[in-house]
């Protein structure tokens, strides 16, 4: 049971923080070639999509990690527990506005490059968190193979 927990968890954030990742890496900067109408056309239409993918994801590895935390006992699951809550945690902090923003396309789209820049900031700091609390669950993880 703690092996599977400790694996588990770990496959969940490391399936969250890879799609952080491509959202970073590949979404964002594209949406930032796009003209405003095009973007927010784009966002609207899609965001629903967006938030089951990555609402649902995360939300599965925060319990999944959860789990661990508890059966394994071991520190660096709390860790990964506490980082994979920050995640979630930003959302309603700063995302969920700054999505309505785009879905009701209430941003000027003269303010819209640096709308997207700043957002692209706060989400390279999300995805660093994600990426932190995979790397916390593979170190323990690993620990339970000593």
């Amino acid at each position: 049971m703690r092996n599977a927990a400790a694996l588990l968890a770990t496959v969940a954030l490391g399936l969250t923080a890879g799609a952080l990742l491509a959202e970073a890496a590949v979404i964002i900067p594209w949406w930032r070639t796009l003209s405003a109408d095009a973007f927010f056309a784009w966002y609207a239409a899609t965001t629903s999509r967006l938030f089951q993918f990555y609402g649902t994801l995360e939300t599965v590895a925060v319990l999944l990690v959860l789990v661990a935390a508890v059966v394994v006992r071991d520190r660096n699951f709390v860790i990964a527990l506490v980082l994979s809550l920050a995640v979630l945690a930003m959302f309603p902090l700063y995302f969920q506005r700054a999505n309505e923003s785009f879905e009701s396309a209430t941003v000027a789209a003269a303010e819209l490059p640096a709308v997207l820049a700043r957002y692209a900031a706060w989400h390279w700091v999300r995805t660093s968190v994600g990426i932190a609390a995979f790397t916390a669950a593979v170190f323990g993880l690993r620990a339970r193979d000593r």
